[in-house]
């Protein structure tokens, strides 16, 4: 199976992109993972010019057959251990699951037509910068529980 993220928008904080980078790399083992950051240029400062804009971008990114999992705060809240039971699901029913974080404001509703499925990753909100990292170290603390591995101690 193979799994893609993909994010919109710039980097600001390289302890960020480099704890992300870390995750991404130990992924590997489990799983052919891919990563595909995305700057989207409007010319517009209109929110749902920018979320059409970035909408065509990701929109062009998936294929009919992927299993499309959009990051959202409207999505569902797992536990650690209920997430990898999900993405153990996952993997029996699809070959290429595709996580993408939007930009600073959402995805356009396009892009919610699209999507099989929304994922919280907390009541709380992320700095763009942070999501992928702590995303990373949820998927590779999901394979690690699936693989019985020590990493999770819950």
């Amino acid at each position: 199976m193979k799994i893609s993220l993909i994010r919109i928008g710039k980097l600001h904080l390289d302890f960020a992109q480099s704890g992300f980078a870390e995750y991404a790399k130990r992924l590997q083992h489990y799983t052919k993972f891919s990563d595909e950051l995305l700057v989207v240029n409007s010319k517009s400062k209109e929110e749902d010019a920018i979320k059409k804009t970035e909408a065509e971008v990701i929109l062009k990114k998936i294929l009919p057959t992927d299993f499309v999992v959009l990051l959202d705060d409207k999505g569902k809240s797992f536990s650690s251990e209920q997430f990898a039971q999900y993405l153990e699901k996952l993997q029996h029913q699809t070959n290429h699951i595709v996580f993408i974080i939007g930009g600073a404001y959402g995805f356009d509703d396009s892009v919610y037509a699209r999507a099989n499925a929304k994922l919280s990753l907390s009541a709380f909100t992320f700095s763009h910068q942070l999501v992928p990292l702590i995303f990373g170290e949820q998927l590779y603390r999901a394979f690690t529980i699936i693989k019985g591995e020590k990493y999770h101690h819950g």
